[in-house]
């Protein structure tokens, strides 16, 4: 059997399934005795034992026990929605679970839901918690630290939706820095606006630094100045808002054109606007991202950038899948977005394919 190079650390039954060159399942059936695998496979698998001196330690022996064929997913919920029927409204989580939910069943695969709140205490036990019942993990958005999903990652497989991957984990996210890139030029060269605002996400959202990162690159590179100050939003029309009220409140000039971290953030803006007399786009042009099925109907229909959301699910699934499977995964995948112009940026209205 050729030789496998591997990282050091405790041998696990992935190293197994490498050595052997078969999937863990197929350990999983030899280690434990059910099932029929080919007289070739365990034969494999056990050579593979010994000769990697394999001795399964109890996460192990619970894996060699079976696959629950189960996957966990954990979303960050909204503390406060102070707009009417705001989580229900705007699908993004939805549209993400529902590409999860579609990929998993096509394996075989139940989904485990779980959540937790902004302000919620000890959310790594609550997020371990989830892991325990399942045979991997899908976190949304950065709910625990870096060092807490590299301990996760070392019990259990683990893929996180995020602006950057974390060691030890798998990592999908979409191409937030080209779509804000793309939104910035069409801001500052179609348009001509060279004074323009982000009104953020959630501080420590690694999508909220990507995003925030590249209009700041896109708008220097095209002599456009962006905002300084306090514009730190939190993802939520009512975080919008409130940051709009309060900087009006203020006496604050706004920017001509403001750039939201996403749709909901942006309807919160408009709305704020509005209550103060102030139109858009023909005084201040309001961007989105993600393109939620709101973003069309909005008054005026969202310029934003649309993001693959049920594709991102599924392809989150589909990772993790093959590290659960194989114990081999692409390490960071990234999908592509797209550029929707509709007419709060200044256009004039026009068909956007949807």
């Amino acid at each position: 059997m050729p030789e496998t190079k591997r990282s050091k650390g405790p041998l696990t039954i992935y190293d197994v399934a490498s050595r052997a060159g078969v999937s863990i399942a197929s350990v999983s059936r030899v280690l434990n005795g059910q099932g029929s695998p080919k007289a070739a496979t365990r034969e494999r698998v056990l050579e593979a034992v010994a000769e990697l001196g394999f001795v399964p330690d109890g996460a192990a022996r619970a894996l060699s026990n079976g696959l629950k064929e189960v996957v966990g997913v954990v979303f960050r919920r909204g503390d406060e929605t102070p707009f009417p029927d705001e989580d229900e409204s705007f699908l993004f989580i939805d549209v993400i679970y529902r590409g999860i939910d579609l990929a998993a069943r096509r394996r075989g695969f139940d989904v485990l839901m779980g959540s937790v709140g902004f302000n919620d205490g000890n959310v790594a036990g609550r997020v371990a918690a989830v892991a325990g019942k399942a045979d991997g993990l899908i976190l949304h958005d950065r709910m625990i630290s870096p060092a807490s999903i590299m301990r996760l990652a070392s019990m259990v497989p683990v893929v996180t939706l995020a602006g950057t991957p974390t060691r030890g984990a798998m990592n999908v996210r979409c191409d937030n820095e080209a779509g804000m890139r793309e939104l910035v030029r069409h801001l500052a060269v179609h348009h001509g606006y060279k004074n323009l605002g982000y009104l953020s996400g959630r501080i420590d959202s690694p999508d909220n630094h990507a995003r925030a990162k590249a209009i700041e690159t896109e708008a220097t590179a095209y002599g456009a100045r962006v905002e300084p100050g306090a514009w730190q939003g939190d993802y939520s029309a009512a975080g919008g808002a409130r940051v709009i009220t309060a900087l009006l409140d203020a006496g604050k000039k706004l920017p001509r054109a403001i750039l939201c971290a996403n749709d909901q953030t942006a309807l919160g803006a408009i709305y704020a606007l509005a209550r103060h007399g102030i139109r858009v786009p023909q005084d201040v042009a309001v961007t989105g991202f993600d393109d939620v099925p709101v973003a069309r109907h909005l008054h005026p229909p969202l310029t934003t950038v649309r993001q693959p959301m049920q594709d991102l699910g599924a392809t989150a699934f589909d990772v993790l899948y093959s590290k659960i499977s194989t114990g081999k995964s692409e390490a960071d995948v990234v999908l592509p977005v797209q550029l929707i112009v509709r007419e709060s940026c200044g256009c004039t209205a026009q068909k956007d394919g949807a």
